[in-house]
């Protein structure tokens, strides 16, 4: 059955049937103050035009208005229902396979919180739902987004550079094109696909790696730009055909934009506190939620410009940026800001994406995940690590100097190198996150651990 994860309810797409997705938006429209109206978006996945109708019918049923936002950015939704001060709902499974979907929702005041969550539940277990006609009405959403950061960034200030954009099922497919265009930049557009594409920035796996540094040659590119599913999340890959990991570029968007602090999760690079570019960095468990409440902390304890980011690459901006850029504060996940940002960070330093990142502090991240793992497989194996089981892990790193319990097993050896396993919050998956000192390093190291854990779960 649909349950929630790390970001919204999610679930096989025939149990997330019409009755109980309508009941779902009734409940959540019934208890939270609106305007009369709900915002409604959608991914590009099958299931999700059927799902979003009766999204549409559960909110007419306590009397709101549906503004129908079609396939559009997460974040642009947000954004939207956030300048009414009113409720949304996001139909979107993100990076997860296409015969999954979920419901992502928003308050008046944002993104749903781990608070929010059981009420609403308690909620649907016990509503009767009544039937209504919707009124749904369009909306212009999406051109509001692309024009907050064409008007936001200085004129043409991606002028000069070749940029590629892998479309394929992303619900950013029309606006980012649009958003780099409108800054000057020459749009290579990509390998569009007419069924869903579950990209997950996260873990790019060797063959998208290979077909994405092909089309950066082919065509020259001096980056290619995409997203997950929904377009909360971005991928970048520099002009020398590499996948930028999420948390190289929050830090450096971070930088960018001014931010004096910095929230991150716990699976995060630690580059970020190398760099001494903020007065503090602070970290949490991994998902959106949890990364917001710590920003709300940070600026309530006196930090006037924090921003916060994820290792998938999801930005979110806590303050009005103005000067030569000018951004209102976003507090949801976005991937537009972290992919514009790094592209225009290294193009006002007159140097290539690779040779920002090179100026670096020389901390590297990968990370992928085994599929298909029942979360009681995937904590047995965290628990028995926390044990002090030791032929789960890589041969060669001898004993942990220290170990992070926030969300998983965070494991960190004498020669710096880092191991964190876990449970996906999202999906039946064994995430694995490791860092080391090169990108090399960090691929072998990530090689070596998903063996053994095959292994452990075979």
């Amino acid at each position: 059955m649909p349950e929630f994860g790390t970001s919204g309810l999610r679930g096989l797409s025939r149990d997330l049937t019409n009755e109980l997705c309508a009941t779902y938006a009734a409940a959540f429209v019934a208890g939270h103050a609106h305007n009369g109206r709900i915002f409604i978006g959608q991914d590009a996945r099958e299931s999700s035009p059927r799902i979003a109708r009766a999204v549409a019918a559960g909110a007419a049923s306590q009397g709101v208005v549906a503004v129908d936002c079609g396939v559009i950015p997460t974040p642009a939704l947000a954004r939207a229902s956030l300048a009414e001060g009113t409720l949304a709902i996001m139909v979107t499974g993100s990076h997860i396979p296409a015969d999954r979907n979920g419901l992502k929702f928003y308050t008046s005041q944002g993104e749903f919180t781990k608070a929010d969550e059981g009420p609403l539940a308690e909620a649907v277990a016990g509503w009767t739902l009544a039937t209504a006609e919707a009124e749904i009405v369009k909306s212009n959403a999406r051109a509001d987004y692309v024009a907050r950061y064409v008007s936001g960034l200085p004129d043409a200030a991606l002028a000069g550079l070749k940029v590629g954009v892998w479309l394929h099922s992303s619900a950013a497919s029309s606006a980012l094109p649009q958003i780099l265009s409108g800054l000057g930049a020459e749009v290579v557009l990509l390998g569009a696909s007419q069924s869903f594409v579950p990209v997950d920035t996260e873990a790019v796996d060797a063959g998208t790696r290979a077909k994405l540094a092909g089309w950066v040659a082919e065509h020259r590119l001096d980056a290619l730009l995409s997203t997950d599913g929904d377009a909360d999340r971005p991928l970048l890959v520099d002009e020398t055909g590499t996948v930028v990991p999420g948390d190289i570029l929050g830090p450096i968007t971070a930088r960018w934009c001014g931010a004096d602090g910095v929230v991150t999760t716990v699976s995060a690079n630690t580059m970020v506190d190398a760099m001494g570019a903020f007065k503090a960095v602070q970290r949490t468990k991994i998902g959106s939620p949890y990364v917001i409440a710590e920003m709300e902390a940070r600026m309530a304890d006196g930090l006037d410009r924090v921003a916060g980011y994820e290792p998938n690459g999801g930005f979110l901006l806590g303050w009005d940026v103005t000067g030569r850029v000018a951004l209102p504060k976003l507090m949801t996940r976005d991937s537009t800001l972290p992919l514009v940002g790094t592209i225009a960070a290294a193009s006002e330093a007159g140097v290539s994406v690779s040779e920002l990142i090179g100026s670096l502090p020389r901390r590297r991240t990968a990370t992928d995940r085994l599929k298909d793992i029942p979360r009681t497989a995937s904590m047995a194996i965290v628990d028995s690590i926390l044990a002090g089981e030791t032929t789960h892990l890589p041969a060669g790193l001898g004993a942990p100097v220290s170990v992070d319990q926030t969300d998983g097993a965070r494991m960190t050896f004498g020669d710096s190198r880092v191991l964190h396993i876990r449970p996906s919050g999202n999906a039946p998956e064994l995430r694995c996150y490791v860092e080391a000192e090169s990108d090399g390093a960090a691929s072998d190291l990530l090689a070596e651990a998903l063996v053994k854990l095959k292994a452990a779960v075979a």
